[in-house]
C-alpha cells in the first residue's frame, strides 16, 4: 500500500511530557513521519535514553512547564538553533486522587501549574510565533475525566477542564492566521500513570475495563485500555494535513468509556 503523505515530514514540532507514557509515543510516532522533534521533560534520565535511541532528528531538553520564563527561553532557543517550531503538542501532566475534601492547596495549585499553566505557557509562546508566520497546529492531552464526574479526582478533572477550554479559545483567536488548535481527552491507558492508581496489578486492568457502580465509573465499552500509541495516533493525525479543517475540536479516544459525552 502506498504511504499516505500527512505533510508532516521535515517539520519541527515541540513535545511536552515526551520522557515516559504518552508523551514519548507521541515522539516515536512524529520521528518515524520525518518530523525533527524537540522532547521536553523534567525527567532527564528518559530523555537520555530517548536520544540514544532515536538520534539526531531528536533534540532532548529539560523544561518545567511551570516555569514560563524557561518555557519562552527554551523556544527561543530552538527557533534560532533549529528552525521555526511547526507543531506542538502538549502532553505533560500530573494526576490527584485526593477527595475534594482532602485536597491541600499545595496540591491543587501544583495539579493545575502543570496540567493547566503548563498548556497555557507553551501554547501562548508556540501560538504566538505561529500567528506571525501564519500557519501551525497545536493539541494538547486532556482527559475524558473533563467530561464526567470522578470521584477522588476533582484537581485532576477540573484542570484538564480548564485546559479544553483554553484551547478552544485559542483556536478561535487564531483560526483567522491559519493555526488550528484541538485536544485529545483520552480514557484508561496503560501508563504509569494508571497502573500507580491500582491496589492489585493483577487485577487492576479488569477492574477499570469493568468499571464500577459503587464509584459511578463506567467501564470500557471496547473491553481494553488504550496504549500510549493509540493516543498518540490520534495526536498526530490532528497535527497532521490530514486534520487540515479541524480546530476547537475534541476528539475522546476512551474505548466509548464516557458513551460520547
Amino acid at each position: 500500500m502506498q504511504e499516505h503523505d500527512r505533510g508532516l515530514a521535515g517539520k519541527v514540532a515541540l513535545v511536552t511530557g515526551a520522557a515516559a507514557g504518552i508523551g514519548e509515543a507521541v515522539v516515536r510516532r512524529l520521528h518515524a513521519e520525518g518530523v525533527r522533534v524537540v522532547a521536553t521533560d523534567i525527567n532527564e534520565v528518559g530523555l537520555a535514553s530517548l536520544q540514544a535511541e532515536l538520534g539526531d532528528q531528536v533534540r532532548t531538553l529539560v523544561l518545567d512547564v511551570r516555569d514560563s520564563a524557561a518555557v519562552n527561553q527554551l523556544i527561543d532557543d530552538v527557533e534560532s538553533q533549529w528552525g521555526n517550531i511547526d507543531l506542538g503538542a502538549n502532553v505533560a501532566g500530573i494526576l490527584s486522587t485526593d477527595s475534594v475534601l482532602e485536597t491541600s492547596d499545595e496540591t491543587w495549585r501544583n495539579v493545575f501549574d502543570v496540567n493547566t499553566n503548563g498548556v497555557f505557557y507553551v501554547s501562548r509562546a508556540l501560538g504566538e510565533r505561529m500567528k506571525t508566520r501564519g500557519r501551525g497546529a497545536l493539541v494538547t492531552v486532556g482527559s475524558n475525566a473533563s467530561l464526567v464526574p470522578r470521584q477522588s479526582m476533582a484537581a485532576y478533572a477540573a484542570s484538564k477542564s480548564a485546559t479544553h477550554m483554553l484551547m478552544r479559545c485559542l483556536g478561535l483567536e487564531l483560526a483567522p492566521f491559519g493555526v488550528r488548535c484541538n485536544t485529545v481527552a483520552p480514557g484508561s491507558t496503560m501508563t504509569a500513570m494508571q497502573t500507580g492508581m491500582w491496589e492489585d496489578a493483577e487485577t487492576g486492568a479488569a477492574n477499570v475495563i469493568r468499571g464500577s457502580l459503587d464509584t459511578y465509573k463506567n467501564g470500557i465499552p471496547l473491553g481494553k485500555l488504550a496504549t500510549p500509541e493509540d493516543i498518540a495516533n490520534a495526536v498526530v493525525f490532528l497535527l497532521s494535513d490530514e486534520a487540515g479543517h479541524i480546530t476547537m475540536a475534541n476528539l475522546t479516544v476512551d474505548g466509548g468509556a464516557t458513551l460520547s459525552t
